[in-house]
């Protein structure tokens, strides 16, 4: 299948997006990452109207999630979501968030990974030595998921439940692939580079990149699991957000943003029904869901970069450069990974 084609885009952004699914979540904990604003509150808002055992809304900013909460709270009436604090540019804090979660003991049925950054113009590294964008928006998640599967396996043969680890994508992962100056030798070392890290990359083509990466880690953790959970990436489509703040650095930008948004955006809260979707909907066909792409609560195909031989031995790569990166981040990696994957 050729492509997505920018007509076609524009095309499914005027579509109504369907009605958000219901669902009865009781007894269940969700985590959603980035949960204090844009998209993630939205689903967040969503999820306690399910009446859900419990919400932990993973933020960065305590003041921010604070406020976050408090808002859920008097919105929805819903009193049992908790804030819990991850740095994502901070791979310890990302652990200690992990280390939490097992001591408490819970258990873990839904897991939203939305936290992302848009690239900015300038190279910027973390305190761990990785540009910013590449360690939020494609390392960070994988060390999550993995750190909390061994819950979510334990529990799905505890209540014969299947859980899920929904991964927020975009369509713009369409547009983008991998060239051999990318893919002959360390794949993410080179995309992290300050080599490769330009001005013009960083701007054309970083944030389509990372949404392709998004769709590798969906499909690679999903091949490794077995059936009793669900991996899924998710498209909430072009829609209002806080994130398109660093596009808007000038006022023609801005005002094309705004021109752009008005005529074929989605609302944020549009925008999350198709997260609250993949978290709890497509009951019916469970084995599409899983390693599935979600648009417009359907499974659609991924891009055609993605789908060829050349994407998928990419794919394969990547997965094996992330597995030995988070073993060497984190000890329990390995064990995790030895015990819950095939």
């Amino acid at each position: 299948m050729p492509n997505r084609s920018f007509l076609t885009f524009l095309q499914d952004q005027r579509k109504t997006m369907p009605p958000v699914v219901q669902a009865n979540l009781s007894g269940k904990t969700v985590i959603v990452v980035g949960a204090n604003t844009g998209l993630g509150f939205q689903a967040t808002k969503r999820f306690a109207t399910m009446n859900p055992e419990r919400i932990i809304m993973a933020c960065r900013n305590e003041e921010r999630g604070e406020a976050a909460l408090e808002r859920l709270k008097t919105e929805t009436g819903y009193q049992k979501a908790e804030l819990w604090l991850v740095d994502l540019s901070r791979f310890s804090s990302v652990t200690a968030f992990a280390n939490k979660f097992e001591a408490d003991g819970d258990r873990l049925d839904i897991l939203v990974l939305n936290a992302g950054i848009m690239p900015t113009k300038e190279y910027r590294t973390t305190v761990d030595g990785w540009e910013s964008s590449l360690q939020i928006n494609n390392i960070v998640s994988p060390l999550i998921a993995l750190r909390l599967l061994p819950r979510m396996l334990h529990m799905a043969q505890e209540h014969n439940t299947t859980p899920r680890i929904c991964v927020v994508a975009s369509d713009v992962h369409h547009w983008a692939n991998l060239p051999n100056t990318v893919t002959d030798g360390n794949i993410l070392a080179m995309l992290s580079s300050k080599e490769y890290c330009t001005q013009s990359n960083m701007q054309s083509e970083r944030y389509k990149v990372t949404k392709l990466l998004n769709v590798f880690f969906s499909r690679s953790l999903q091949n490794c699991l077995p059936e009793s959970v669900i991996v899924n990436a998710v498209n909430p489509g072009f829609c209002q957000s806080e994130l398109r703040r660093s596009l808007t650095d000038t006022w023609y930008m801005a005002l094309a943003d705004w021109v752009a948004v008005k005529l074929f955006g989605y609302s944020t809260e549009e925008g999350s029904r198709q997260l609250v979707w993949a978290a709890v909907g497509g009951g019916e066909d469970e084995k599409r869901l899983r390693g599935g792409y979600i648009s417009l609560s359907k499974i659609v195909e991924v891009s055609e970069y993605a789908m060829s031989k050349v994407g998928l031995n990419v794919q394969e790569k990547i997965w094996t450069e992330l597995v030995d990166i988070l073993s060497k981040v984190d000890e329990r990696i390995p064990q995790a990974i030895e015990s819950c994957l095939s």
